[in-house]
C-alpha cells in the first residue's frame, strides 16, 4: 500500500494540502524542461505518460478506498494531464509555462465535459479528467504554435 500511496501523491506532494495539484504539475512540468530542453524523444515521453497513466489509475483504485473519492492528496491525475498538455510541443520556458497554465486552467474550471469524467469509477475518475484536461492544453497549444511560434 506504501507503493500506492507513494505513487498516487507523487512521492508526497498530495499531503501539503492546498494547492497540492498546482505544485504537482509545476513540479512535472519543471522535470519535463529540465529533461527534455533541446533534445524532446518524442517515444520516450509518449510511453512515460502512458506509465503515469496506467500507474493513476491502478493506485487511484487501491488508495480510494482508505482515502474516499478522487481524495485532494491524489495528485499523480496533475502530473499525467500535466504530461499530456506537453506532448509534441516544443521544449522551451515559454511553452511550459503557457501548458502549465492552460493546463492548470483546464483541470480547475472543468469546462466542456472534462467535470463529467470525474465520475467514472475509482482510478479512472480520478484520471480521466485530467487526461481531458491535458488534451483541451496541448489542443490549444497546438494551433498556437500554427499561428504564432514562441521563439525560444
Amino acid at each position: 500500500m506504501l507503493f500506492h500511496k507513494l505513487s498516487a501523491t507523487v512521492f508526497g506532494i498530495g499531503y501539503i494540502g492546498n494547492g497540492a495539484g498546482t505544485v504537482a504539475a509545476l513540479v512535472c512540468a519543471t522535470c519535463w524542461y529540465l529533461a527534455w530542453a533541446g533534445n524532446y524523444p518524442a517515444l520516450i515521453s509518449v510511453i512515460i505518460t502512458v506509465v503515469i497513466i496506467g500507474l493513476g489509475i491502478w493506485s487511484g483504485n487501491m488508495v480510494e478506498p482508505i482515502w474516499g473519492k478522487d481524495h485532494g492528496r491524489v495528485v499523480i491525475d496533475e502530473v499525467a494531464g500535466m504530461c499530456i498538455s506537453l506532448l509534441f510541443i516544443p521544449v522551451t520556458i515559454w511553452y511550459v509555462l503557457a501548458g502549465l497554465i492552460l493546463f492548470r486552467f483546464f483541470d480547475i474550471v472543468k469546462p466542456l465535459f472534462i467535470k463529467k469524467l470525474e465520475l467514472l469509477p475509482g482510478g479512472w475518475g480520478v484520471m480521466m479528467d485530467d487526461v481531458l484536461a491535458g488534451i483541451y492544453a496541448n489542443i490549444l497549444l497546438q494551433l498556437f504554435m500554427l499561428f504564432h511560434p514562441f521563439n525560444g
